[in-house]
């Protein structure tokens, strides 16, 4: 894509965006600048790392952009927004990656008609694998919503999600990956403590993980169903799923992805 990205926000979300959108080559990194509050010596990693541009000047970096990223953390939302709304223009597109912020609220903190997008995608954008979730707000036409797809195609999948939908949308897919790495961390774990080989338990865990992924993703079944065609009567599966079961593993990641949830709506709540 032609034009200029602008990042506000320098953290690892923006890092993991913009190392996704570096490898698909959806913009060319010339275009692509970068700026944060106040931390210069992080603005001038990534300008060594990746090859983009870096300011701490606030119009510098809005001037003549079509799309602006704000990649902050939503404490940070308010004077993020404030720091450039003067330089935004009803031309430029602004996506939000922070959780818990409305588009509604972006738009009453910018001021004006800007068109404004809300996305919550995951660190493994890093890998071209993020799973993200898009939704617009009041000035944002389809045209808006689909560059924001395409952006964030490039980085995994995009899923339009109605707003009211993106807090379960930031506890499941935004939050999601570290889940999963918790639950490596306790594979490891019980690996090293029966005598295994560090790197060889995280070598067989991680493809395992991957492989998951890829027959949810690809055979067509259904969770259970994958679940039971591997699991038999008396067998190893069935002995560590009982004991799964006997420590409520599912109400427990239930109650996981609720608090998730509930801590992302009352962030929400905060302006």
């Amino acid at each position: 894509m032609s034009g200029k990205l602008a990042f506000i926000g320098a953290g690892s979300m923006a890092e993991s965006i913009l190392t996704g959108i570096l490898n698909s080559e959806f913009f060319p990194k010339e275009q692509i600048v970068v700026t944060n509050k106040s931390d210069k010596d992080r603005l001038a990693f990534l300008e060594k790392q990746y090859n983009v541009q870096n300011t701490d000047d606030k119009q510098k970096t809005v001037n003549g952009a079509d799309i602006v990223v704000i990649a902050v953390k939503p404490y940070d939302v308010e004077s993020a927004v404030t720091s450039i709304r003067n330089y935004l223009g009803t031309d430029q597109l602004l996506i939000s990656v922070a959780a818990g912020v409305s588009t509604d609220t972006i738009s009453e903190l910018i001021g004006k008609e800007v068109p404004v997008v809300r996305a919550m995608p995951n660190t493994s954008s890093a890998t071209g694998q993020s799973a993200t979730a898009v939704t617009r707000g009041e000035f944002a036409t389809e045209k808006h919503l689909q560059t924001a797809m395409e952006l964030f195609n490039t980085i995994g999948t995009a899923t339009e999600v109605a707003e009211a939908d993106m807090h379960t949308v930031t506890a499941i897919s935004g939050s999601g990956p570290a889940y999963v790495y918790y639950l490596v961390e306790a594979m490891e774990s019980a690996a090293a403590k029966a005598g295994l080989d560090s790197n060889t338990a995280h070598d067989l865990i991680t493809q395992t993980i991957v492989g998951a992924g890829e027959m949810l993703a690809k055979s067509g079944l259904n969770p259970s169903e994958l679940r039971e065609n591997i699991t038999s009567p008396g067998g190893t599966t069935q002995a560590g799923l009982e004991t799964l079961a006997e420590h409520n593993f599912q109400e427990t990641i239930m109650s996981c992805v609720e608090s998730a949830r509930g801590r992302s709506v009352e962030l929400g709540k905060k302006f």
